[in-house]
């Protein structure tokens, strides 16, 4: 008998469902280690080889990331998950070969001989099914209920990914919504770290093993945390920057230096943040997170054994601030790109990818620049030029 593929949809809802799985623009992108973090911790939990993070197209499933079978795509016509996205919430298969619907599945019949499946679905907020977060193995089995709720919460966690992409990329367009877009996006994605804790918090219980891969996805979720964190406190700034407050740097580079110094003994990294007598024009709290930013963007691209240096000095009626490593640089045609929302230089490095956009918008509202320059394999050098204070001017 030959395999007859998944239903379809009414053509109404199918093209509903396809227009809300391409507003996310996450089709065909690069790998995302927030993402990559996603299926090893599915494959872990549910004791599975293979976890994917699977979107249904129009005549293909493409995997944002995956882990254990080897492709980023498949046909539709093979999809268990164009299966799954006609379910509620699951779809749950513990042997394709006792199911009708999947014993003839290339997939299933051939090769790689999947015989289990369990994908939870992931929805958007109107409630249309773009794909799963799914998991996969060549034998028969069943999930836990703990195992089921793990994977409905890692669903959870991409459809937040998906949402907050979507809302920042929406603000790029029309700047006048910038503000509250970018905060509701921050207090909607924070509160289900919590959740993605007590996941990681439970798997370290069950699989003593698995302590270096959660102290890692623990590492991760803080620091998306902080992001969400600097997200809030760019919006809640807005367009009114006082243009009377000024900053004392020294201060500033003291901040810098405690948050990081461990942080680049841990790693390896010599770290120089030498003392300075400047003062810049805008708030504190601003120009902590720009620099900790480009400064937090050089320690994950700079390998053990490398050095980062920020060094500042007047410039006319300006502070140059320099951020410069030693470490893996970016690549020419790769530098235009780089203060653009969810782009990471190195799309393994933890984080969301939000780090440089962050610098961008803060600098450009505190009338500053920034200026790259980069050789791939040798390092980076950001330049921050922001305006001096004047001596009338009062510290923020």
């Amino acid at each position: 008998m030959a395999h007859t593929p998944a239903p379809r949809l009414s053509p109404t809802r199918e093209s509903r469902r396809l227009r809300a799985l391409r507003d996310y623009a996450i089709l065909d992108t690069p790998q995302e280690a927030v993402f990559d973090d996603i299926v090893q911790l599915a494959s872990l939990f549910c004791e599975t080889p293979i976890a994917l993070v699977s979107l249904v197209d129009a005549g293909r499933q493409w995997f944002k990331a995956e882990v254990g079978l080897g492709t980023r795509e498949t046909p539709l016509e093979a999809s268990i998950c164009a299966h799954a996205i006609l379910e509620q919430d699951l779809l749950v298969v513990p042997d394709t070969l006792g199911d009708p619907r999947f014993r003839e599945n290339p997939l299933v019949a051939g090769e790689p001989g999947l015989r289990f499946y369990a994908g939870a679905l992931l929805k958007s907020p109107d409630g249309m099914p773009v794909g799963t977060v799914c998991v996969l193995d060549t034998r028969p089995r069943e999930l836990t209920p703990a195992q089921l709720d793990g994977l409905r919460r890692l669903a959870r966690q991409v459809m937040n990914q998906l949402e907050l992409r979507r809302i920042v990329r929406d603000a790029q367009r029309t700047e006048g919504r910038l503000i509250g877009l970018i905060a509701a996006a921050g207090h909607d994605v924070k509160a289900p770290l919590r959740s993605a804790n007590y996941a990681l918090e439970r798997i370290e219980r069950v699989f003593p093993d698995a302590v270096d891969l959660c102290a890692k996805g623990t590492r991760a979720l803080a620091t998306v945390d902080r992001q969400l964190t600097q997200l809030l406190a760019v919006a809640s700034t807005g367009a009114q920057i006082d243009p009377t407050v000024t900053t004392d740097l020294g201060d500033v580079f003291l901040v810098l230096s405690s948050q990081w110094t461990a942080d680049a003994r841990r790693r390896g990294i010599s770290l120089s943040l030498p003392p300075v007598l400047l003062k810049v024009r805008g708030p504190d709290a601003l120009i902590e997170t720009l620099l900790g930013n480009l400064l937090s963007n050089a320690m994950k691209n700079t390998p053990g054994g490398g050095r980062v240096d920020v060094t500042a000095k007047e410039d006319a009626d300006q502070i140059a601030i320099t951020v410069a490593d030693n470490g893996v640089g970016i690549a020419a045609d790769r530098q235009g790109a780089i203060f653009d929302a969810f782009r990471q230089v190195d799309p393994e490095a933890e984080g969301l990818g939000l780090g440089l956009w962050i610098v961008g918008q803060i600098a450009a509202s505190l009338q500053a620049t920034v200026q790259v320059e980069s050789e791939q394999g040798k390092g980076s050098r950001f330049t921050v030029r922001l305006p001096k204070a004047d001596r009338s001017q009062r510290v923020a």
